[in-house]
């Protein structure tokens, strides 16, 4: 089936990539002549464990290409996929502008039938939006069509948006746990509906997860799971903090309550908060549509407000250890783990950015490192001159006067100890991931900061 992607970020490539792996023809169009030039040579804008070999073999295959046509894109595609970003707006809502504006782009060079596919994150009633607009822009384009001898092209509306996690997304794609496909059946055909089967047939031979509804409720489903998932991570970062007062352990709290099979294991980390290009956005933008149709949606406001909170608890307690903000000044901090989570080079929303912007106002310096997202780091800071990006781990820690974890990468488990003793200035780390047992810490004579547990020093240095 020939598939026309518009946007090659995030979505669009994995989505474009994944889809010609299974042998279909596609196109992925970008505004951005820098971003496509790398990517027809094999340069990803994006760090996605095995995405670059996707791409690379369906490249040289012919069966992935890469354009800023957007004409001949339009021509090409019997499916066109709606993949670019909707970034907050002004009043934290979801900017959909550019999902307009492609929606333009396809109705003005349309000339035969298409399955228009949002793929976006987008407020619910924006594929409604995109029908309308496409519609007015045909009957304009052919307001004399009956002299000329010419039809109108016909076309349908799909809502099927993502479910890929970040770090996963190539596994998530496919094999995928569910297909979200919208449609209203007043107005969408039945070509459609087949159309969207075939496409996704070659995903779902093992178990067919296909689940058809109307537009509404497929854009309300993208969000509501966003917002459940971000629920529960603000709700046991809640009790981390009522369990630290408390003198109770999180750590085996987690585990009592995720033996329910009513709550599961997943999700229910506690931790430093949760960032990305998702959650922050959608929980935002979910409480946004709230307000419009007059709905006070209290819990939405207080996941957001616990995350925000729980984004400062790092720089709150290392602050507490020295004695206060003051103290800060001068002192040579090592962050371990820059990216928002692991298997990603993606530092939006990140909580490592949060601490460092509250160090170096307080005349910190930091001494960073993370497996993939250095350059992205270099990308967002340049030469600062509070920063120090670190070619491995154990560099950030020399001289330091204390070790941050922020991101929970696997080679962060199990590190040297006494090689960290030898480097750093002082034997203190504060663990926004629990990633360590407080015993073994305590037995080498370190201070341990942790979240939901008691802070643990030795006796003796």
């Amino acid at each position: 089936m020939k598939i026309s992607i518009f946007g090659t970020g995030y979505v669009g490539l994995v989505t474009g990539a994944c889809l010609a792996e299974v042998g279909h023809d596609v196109v992925c169009m970008d505004i951005d002549q820098s971003k496509i030039d790398k990517l027809r040579v094999g340069v990803l804008p994006i760090w996605e464990p095995g995405l670059d070999s996707i791409v690379a073999r369906n490249v040289q295959q012919g069966r992935l290409r890469f354009t800023t046509d957007a004409k001949s894109a339009v021509e090409h595609g019997l499916v066109q996929f709606n993949a670019v970003g909707t970034p907050p707006d002004e009043e934290g809502g979801a900017d959909v502008q550019y999902v307009m504006e492609i929606a333009q782009t396809i109705a003005r060079h349309m000339t035969d039938y298409c399955v228009i596919v949002n793929k976006s994150t987008v407020p619910v009633g924006t594929s409604e939006k995109v029908m309308n607009t496409v519609q007015t822009i045909l009957d304009a384009r052919f307001v004399n069509a009956a002299e000329a001898r010419k039809v109108i092209p016909r076309f349908d509306v799909v809502s099927n948006p993502e479910f890929l996690k970040e770090g996963n997304a190539v596994g998530d794609f496919m094999k995928p746990d569910r297909i979200i496909i919208g449609m209203n059946s007043s107005n969408t055909s039945e070509r459609a509906r087949a159309l969207m089967r075939e496409l996704y047939e070659p995903f779902t031979r093992i178990c067919e997860c296909t689940i058809f509804m109307d537009l509404r409720s497929a854009e309300l489903t993208k969000y509501a799971a966003n917002a459940m998932l971000a629920t529960k991570i603000s709700f046991m970062n809640e009790i981390a903090n009522m369990a630290e007062l408390l003198g109770a352990d999180i750590e085996e709290v987690r585990k009592g309550i995720g033996a329910d099979p009513r709550i599961g294991h997943h999700f229910i980390y506690p931790g430093c908060g949760y960032g990305g290009s998702c959650f922050p956005k959608d929980v935002q933008a979910l409480n946004h549509t709230a307000k419009k149709i007059g709905y006070n949606a209290q819990l939405l406001q207080a996941v957001e407000d616990v995350n925000n909170r729980q984004k400062t608890s790092l720089f709150t307690k290392l602050a507490s250890h020295f004695g206060g903000v003051a103290e800060l000044n001068g002192k040579t901090i090592a962050v371990w783990g820059l990216a928002f989570k692991p298997n990603t080079d993606d530092m939006r929303e990140a909580p490592s950015c949060t601490l460092m912007g509250a160090l170096w106002q307080a005349g910190a310096n930091v001494q960073a490192f993370d497996p993939v997202a250095m350059k992205e780091a270099e990308r967002i800071y340049g030469a600062h001159s509070y920063l120090k990006l670190c070619l491995d781990q154990y560099d950030a820690l020399l001289k330091a006067d204390a070790l941050v974890i922020c991101t929970e990468w696997h080679q962060f488990r199990a590190p040297d100890f006494a090689k960290m003793k030898a480097l750093m200035s002082c034997k203190v780390i504060l663990d926004g991931r629990n990633l360590y047992q407080t015993e073994k810490l305590l037995k080498d004579g370190w201070k341990y900061i942790s979240v939901g547990r008691a802070v643990v020093a030795a006796t003796v240095e």
